[in-house]
């Protein structure tokens, strides 16, 4: 049997199950906001979305993985493309960009024109340090953990904050070699 191609993000957004928008939009901001109640300092708030995020992204990896039909990628380069182009389009129903690679192609800044995270919101000047969609920034880690890829992840502009552009900055830390539990000539 022969391999099935890899499918666009188009095509993966089109079969995949979907929630309505302003309900994930509005429940998204209910959890940011709960989280801002119980934590009341705003850098906790970013860890813990943060680390919700990351939680999310080693389990959605498999989903991702089973539903795109995409082959192993090649290096980093590659794979922020087709977090962009395939992952943002399958999760979120947007394409990013991938753009400001280094010249050693280990960091590079992937930007969102459109976020369905920040529909109805708007930050109070108590929470302007608030990086309200670190989820985001957590589920990319923890997918790229999953796949052997330590990485740093941060916001380098918000439209919540007066940017023109959402844009996170990855750097890969290190390349982890796959570990077997077993070796196959014993």
């Amino acid at each position: 049997m022969a391999p099935l191609a890899p499918r666009s993000g188009d095509a993966v957004f089109a079969n995949v199950e979907r929630v309505n928008a302003e309900l994930f939009t509005l429940t998204y901001g209910a959890i940011v906001r709960q989280l801002l109640t119980d934590l009341e300092e705003v850098e906790e708030v970013n860890k813990q979305l943060d680390q919700m995020g990351y939680n999310i992204g080693i389990r959605l990896i498999d989903e991702f993985l089973a539903k795109s039909n995409v082959s192993r990628c090649v290096d980093f380069k590659e794979t922020c493309d087709v977090i962009a182009k395939v992952g943002f389009k399958m999760f979120l129903g947007v394409t990013a960009t991938v753009s400001n690679w280094d010249a050693e192609g280990t960091s590079c800044s992937i930007i969102l024109e459109d976020n369905p995270l920040v529909d109805f919101v708007e930050l109070p000047d108590t929470c302007q340090g608030l990086n309200y969609c670190n989820i985001l920034s957590g589920v990319i880690r923890g997918a790229l953990e999953m796949v052997s890829m330590k990485t740093e992840i941060t916001w380098v502009r918000d439209m919540l904050h007066g940017d023109d552009a959402y844009e996170l900055r990855l750097k890969l830390l290190k390349q982890v070699p796959e570990e077997y539990p077993y070796k196959d000539d014993e």
